[in-house]
């Protein structure tokens, strides 16, 4: 199936392109810092821009306050015998130094819908360097249900969580009235608009006041369509919905309310404008009701091979694996299963190619868990720690893979039939037991060196994550290195602290 790359920077802490700018699938990423002030409030941060997108990541930070290596992770993508194109610093590969690039080259391989890239090194991503990419499937089979397909909402809170941004723009309180980012609609057209949060913390309720949502995708993810009034999306998902501009021409809010910071609509937060074609260019005067038809993720049903994989039962999987979440007050660091992530010196993947391959001989220990190929995988993991004041509800990403969600937080329930499948999951609040299935079928994808971390990036880099090995004895084999991949470590070993930056 031939399938059109496109990657739109909506939005980051920086604006960097418009929306809807269309970068090749053969292009260069250039990372640098910059001065910016998309709510009205200047601060530095990372910006990823120019003309061309992909694959080649030049790094070109010079502030020596923020990290001065990265990574880029290009969440969604299977990365199929390309394991070592993942991203994520410390465990698929050494940072990449400033002055120097490094080459991402993998295929997309049956895989189309909405995705995103973010930097994977530390807290670096909520500095700005995030964005989203999109692969179009000429074949989609939900083409029918609208006639344009280019516009991308991106809500999204930083460092300071007082300030949201859709599509890179948003206010303060009590700050300027910065401009706030216009979404154009000309009435009688229905527009595919694709929503994705690339938010280091909240979760935010999103509505578009007088508009219902036909939900159609998922975290790449094709859905039977769903019509809501407002979708609660955490950090790293994604939906796509479809808005039939069928309202009388004016201009309503847009509206993407946060679980933390800032809450509420005055002044404009947490806003942006649908405009329809020909209305006045002012701020819209509508006004948000109550939801009445909220999006449910066990409403989400896969529009094609819906089962989960394994049994339909509760004992159906292969291998099972208890994820229990903690804190610890005295070291402030997160624990999964009573341990803290803490990146290695050397990546797992660096490890696994010099022959350590089971999970008690890999660093860092207690972190890594070892998975059987083509089996049947089923994680549990426990919605909450001791309140929500740690941080609950998370959400978590696999990597590799998409997985069925047979038990889905708020639901007491488990759904073997027709669970939706997806790549990020809410792990809910104290007393969720969110359950997940997937197939290491790494015979097909390539073997694989996975992570299921939160995606609140404070948390992920305080301690919660662990790292699935897929296959290990095969990894090797089955993803081939570059040698500009054997280049990274000895180069980033010989940085000075200056150099790798981070120094306040």
């Amino acid at each position: 199936m031939l399938r059109r790359l496109e990657t739109t920077l909506v939005v980051a802490i920086a604006l960097a392109l418009e929306a809807g700018a269309a970068i090749g699938p053969i292009a260069t990423l250039n990372i640098a810092n910059a001065n910016i002030a998309p709510d009205g409030f200047t601060r530095s941060a990372v910006l990823a821009g120019g003309d061309n997108f992909q694959l080649n990541v030049v790094n070109s930070l010079t502030d020596i306050t923020m990290d001065k290596t990265t990574s880029i992770h290009w969440h969604g993508f299977f990365q199929k015998g390309t394991a070592w194109a993942d991203g994520p610093a410390f465990v698929t590969q050494c940072p990449i130094a400033s002055g120097n690039s490094f080459l991402y080259n993998f295929d997309v391989q049956d895989q189309a819908g909405t995705f995103w890239y973010h930097s994977h090194l530390a807290t670096q991503y909520c500095d700005g360097l995030r964005g989203v990419f999109v692969v179009y499937d000429p074949d989609d089979p939900h083409k029918a249900l609208y006639d344009i397909d280019d516009d991308h909402v991106s809500p999204q809170q930083g460092p300071a969580t007082n300030a949201t941004l859709i599509n890179g723009l948003g206010r303060f309180p009590l700050g300027p009235p910065s401009p706030l980012a216009v979404v154009n609609v000309v009435k009688g057209k229905r527009y595919r608009f694709r929503l994705v949060s690339i938010s280091c913390d909240p979760n935010f309720t999103f509505s578009i006041d007088g508009h219902s949502l036909t939900v159609i995708e998922a975290d790449g993810e094709n859905v039977e369509p769903l019509v809501v009034d407002s979708i609660q999306i955490f950090a790293a998902q994604r939906y796509s919905f479809v808005l039939n501009a069928n309202q009388s021409i004016g201009n309503y809010w847009i509206r993407a309310n946060p679980n933390v910071g800032t809450q509420g609509f005055l002044g404009g937060v947490n806003s942006a404008i649908l405009r329809y074609d020909s209305a006045v260019v002012a701020d819209p005067t509508t006004l948000g009701g109550i939801p009445t038809s909220p999006l449910r993720e066990t409403d989400l049903h896969p529009l094609t091979n819906p089962a989960a994989p394994g049994a339909a039962a509760i004992d159906g999987a292969d291998v099972n694996i208890h994820l229990s979440l903690g804190f610890d007050p005295s070291t402030f660091r997160f624990l999964v299963n009573g341990v803290p992530f803490q990146p290695p010196t050397v990546p797992v993947l660096l490890q696994i190619l010099s022959g350590a391959t089971s999970a008690a001989s890999l660093l860092p220990s207690g972190s890594i868990y070892s998975l059987p190929s083509n089996k049947v995988i089923q994680i549990t993991i426990a919605g909450g720690l001791t309140s929500t004041a740690f941080g609950a509800p998370h959400p978590f990403h696999l990597h590799g893979h998409t997985f069925s969600v047979i038990r889905s937080a708020g639901s007491p329930t488990y759904n073997y039939a027709n669970p939706v499948r997806r790549d990020v999951v809410n792990t809910g609040v104290l007393g969720d037991e969110v359950t997940i299935r997937f197939v290491t079928d790494n015979r097909d994808r390539g073997s694989f060196i996975g992570k299921v971390v939160t995606h609140i990036d404070w948390h992920l880099n305080t301690g919660l994550a662990v790292v699935l090995v897929e296959d290990a004895p095969d990894i090797a084999a089955a993803n081939p290195v570059p040698s500009a991949w054997n280049d990274l470590c000895p180069i980033y070993d010989s940085l000075s602290s200056q150099d790798k930056g981070a120094i306040v």
